[in-house]
């Protein structure tokens, strides 16, 4: 049972679904929650403003809603959601700036412009010229980029290597995609191997 307090209120922490890092706090009243639940974006409760706030319905920075639960005292809210976008007000991703938070967000914009680019084709791009070429060419294209980041480990050249690096992991990303697997879903398989 969820507890709001006198003011029909209830603390909302935004975490990310995919690196866990504390991205905000709002609060939420009983409105808010259910249309977070029945909207899958988060909605809270502005208390300056005391109206329902969508996060990003302005700048376009939505949190979409992935999983919630409630503290053992039943009076705060963990939201797990997939930011689209920075999630602070200052183009910061986390309103607590941790600094950690650059690599993944980077890998974050381009597993997002992968998916985007699956779903809403843009001439031109070459992800979409990967996506016509179809499955077997993008499985082709992480062997290739796979041996040239092994012949750039033999060499002693690290900026070459950083590249190949890059390559594999972009080639990678639009291979798992193509087989509609989730970048979370290996993460839990790598959890499973630090036990």
């Amino acid at each position: 049972m969820m507890k709001y307090d006198k003011n029909g209120l209830i603390p909302a922490i935004i975490q990310d679904a995919q690196t866990n890092q504390v991205l905000m706090l709002g609060y939420m009243n009983e409105v808010s929650f259910q249309q977070t639940l029945e909207t899958r974006l988060v909605t809270f409760f502005s208390r300056s403003r005391n109206e329902l706030w969508v996060k990003g319905a302005t700048s376009g920075n939505y949190l979409e809603l992935v999983d919630w639960s409630l503290d053992c005292d039943e009076d705060t809210l963990l939201i797990k959601a997939k930011a689209k976008g920075p999630t602070c007000h200052t183009g910061k991703i986390s309103c607590f700036g941790e600094a950690e938070s650059r690599s993944f967000d980077t890998l974050r914009k381009l597993i997002d412009t992968i998916d985007e680019r699956f779903t809403t084709p843009k001439e031109g791009s070459y992800i979409q010229s990967l996506i016509e070429k179809g499955l077997p060419k993008i499985a082709q294209k992480v062997g290739e980029e796979g041996v040239e980041i092994v012949i750039e480990a033999m060499r002693n050249e690290p900026q070459l290597f950083k590249e190949e690096a890059a390559d594999l992991l972009f080639h990678y990303l639009v291979l798992l995609r193509a087989r509609q697997v989730d970048f979370r879903e290996v993460l839990d398989v790598l959890d499973g191997r630090t036990k």
